[in-house]
C-alpha cells in the first residue's frame, strides 16, 4: 500500500467517523425536538389543570360567599324580628304597669273558698251590684301587682332572648 492508498483509507475513516457524528448530530437534534414537544405539551396540559383548579376555587369560593351573605341576611332579620318583639313586649308591660298605677287595672286572683287552710273564709256569693259568676277573687296591693308584672316582663324578656338564641343556632347549625 502506498502513501495514496494510506490518505484515502484516511479519508474513508474521516469520513466514517463524519458520518458517525453527522448521524448522532440528527439522532440528537430529534431527541432535542421530542423532547420540546413533550415539555410544550406538558406545560399546556399544566396550564390547564391550574385553569380547572383556579375556576373550581372561585366557584367555592362564591358559593362560600353567597351561603355566608344569605346567613348573614337571615341573621340580620331574625334580629330584628326579636328586637321588635322585645320592644312590643316592653311597649305592653309598660302600658300595664301605668294602668296599674292608675288604677283602670286591677289584678286579681282566685281564691279557693273550700280550703279551710287559708283562715279566711271568703264568700263565693256575689254581692247584689257584683256580676262574679265564677269562684271568689282577692284584689291584689297595686305595689304587689307592680312586681308582679316587673317579674312577669323579665320573664316575657328572657323567652324572647332564647328564641332569639334558638334562631341564631338553627341558622348558623344549617
Amino acid at each position: 500500500m502506498g502513501t495514496g492508498e494510506s490518505g484515502v483509507m484516511r479519508l474513508l475513516e474521516a469520513g466514517r467517523w463524519g458520518g458517525v457524528f453527522l448521524l448522532m448530530a440528527v439522532v440528537w437534534q430529534v431527541q432535542v425536538w421530542r423532547y420540546g414537544v413533550q415539555l410544550e405539551q406538558q406545560s399546556v396540559e399544566h396550564a390547564q389543570a391550574l385553569s380547572q383548579q383556579r375556576e373550581v376555587y372561585v366557584h367555592q369560593q362564591q358559593a362560600e360567599h353567597d351561603k355566608r351573605l344569605a346567613l348573614e341576611q337571615q341573621l340580620s332579620a331574625s334580629d330584628q324580628q326579636h328586637a321588635r318583639e322585645l320592644s312590643d313586649a316592653q311597649h305592653n308591660q309598660a302600658a300595664l304597669r301605668d294602668r296599674l298605677a292608675t288604677a283602670d287595672v286591677r289584678l286579681s286572683v282566685l281564691l279557693d273558698a273550700t280550703d279551710p287552710a287559708n283562715g279566711c273564709p271568703v264568700s263565693t256569693a256575689t254581692t247584689p251590684g257584683g256580676v262574679v259568676h265564677a269562684t271568689a277573687r282577692a284584689q291584689l296591693d297595686p305595689a304587689h301587682a307592680q312586681r308582679i308584672i316587673a317579674i312577669t316582663d323579665d320573664g316575657d324578656n328572657a323567652l324572647i332572648a332564647l328564641r332569639a338564641c334558638q334562631a341564631y343556632v338553627r341558622a348558623v347549625g344549617r
